[in-house]
């Protein structure tokens, strides 16, 4: 397909008639392949619990830090799940017991749990498991927390009783999804710099919109339903690849790659 041809395919995808936001509907139960009742079944607990002892053991930390606790959070501890659900495992740690830099230690963290994110793939239930550390002293916003260590939730999912404007999300995702393919021609023309450029203004963007309405109207705020379907129909890792690759063309000298 020609630069132009894919031009106009992705113009097309883009639009609000074609964004898909069915993901998004409350179902009426939590998953049944995991949950009975109000318990994760024992066999998945044990297993999550084991990844994230694994993973924290690989850190090589200090002997004396612990995990405070390793919970499920995310969609697949509420009623928003759906078969685009990843299950987000977060190890809990009181970073204030590892360091007076706060901010060096949340970027040695983002990258060990990115690098262990990329070169894992483990399905549970058909579930990929996504690896995080989350600081014990920083809010987190969710409708459902389950207590892996403790066996039991921590925050009680419930169902959500507003309307989920539906055309507003779709619009919102289609100017979002437009600006990154925006992205992919710059990076198609070789313009790798203004490419890499975008791409980081546009990541720097996304999370802003989605702290924000976090902050002001929660886990089903606009901002954070269209950052959901942006996840889910992989336009974010598709900014995060154009990101990466612009700036490794930008930055090569006779040995550009154009996958």
């Amino acid at each position: 397909m020609d630069l132009k041809a894919w031009k106009s395919y992705l113009e097309e995808l883009a639009h609000p008639e074609f964004v898909d936001t069915s993901s998004l509907k409350q179902k009426k139960e939590l998953d049944p392949q995991l949950w009975e009742r109000d318990k994760l079944n024992p066999d998945i607990t044990n297993r999550l619990y084991a990844i994230a002892k694994e993973f924290f053991q690989s850190l090589k930390l200090d002997p004396n830090i612990r995990m405070k606790d390793v919970i499920l959070t995310g969609s697949l501890a509420s009623y928003n799940w759906s078969d685009l659900s990843d299950i987000d495992v977060h190890i809990i740690l009181n970073f204030e017991e590892l360091s007076n830099n706060l901010p060096l230690m949340k970027d040695y963290f983002k990258q060990k749990t990115a690098n262990w994110n990329r070169l894992h793939r483990i399905y549970i239930k058909g579930y990929e498991v996504e690896l995080y550390i989350q600081d014990s002293n920083e809010p987190h916003q969710a409708l459902g927390i389950y207590s892996i260590m403790k066996d039991r939730f921590t925050k009680r999912p419930s169902m959500y009783s507003g309307e989920i404007d539906h055309d507003r999300i779709k619009q919102k995702a289609s100017d979002l999804m437009d600006q990154i393919d925006d992205v992919y021609d710059l990076y198609a023309e070789k313009q790798y710099r203004q490419a890499d450029k975008l791409a980081n203004y546009l990541m720097d963007k996304l999370k802003k919109y989605r702290k924000a309405g976090l902050d002001t109207k929660g886990v089903y705020s606009v901002e954070n339903l269209v950052f959901k379907v942006l996840r889910r129909n992989d336009y974010l890792k598709k900014l995060s690849s154009l990101k990466t690759k612009s700036y490794d063309n930008a930055m090569s000298i006779n040995g550009a790659y154009q996958t």
